[in-house]
């Protein structure tokens, strides 16, 4: 039996960077993407939940066609 695998995608969307390029050069460099988010109030949310990996600047769109994203 021949087993196989299909890959729909690849790339990088974290919050140290966007893209395999960009994403490589901040973990190089040592770059975190932990932090207190900025896009949302979490004054609500208990601690743990108040320390995040916010992915800022981010447009799907910039990546696909705009019906899929």
């Amino acid at each position: 039996m021949t087993r196989r695998a299909v890959i729909t995608g690849l790339g990088i969307v974290s919050p140290i960077g966007i893209g395999t390029e960009a994403f490589w050069r901040a973990a190089l460099a040592g770059r975190s993407g932990i932090g207190r988010p900025t896009l949302f109030d979490a004054s609500k949310l208990p601690p743990e939940c108040q320390i995040v990996g916010e992915v800022s600047n981010f447009d799907p769109r910039d990546w696909m066609p705009a019906p899929a994203a």
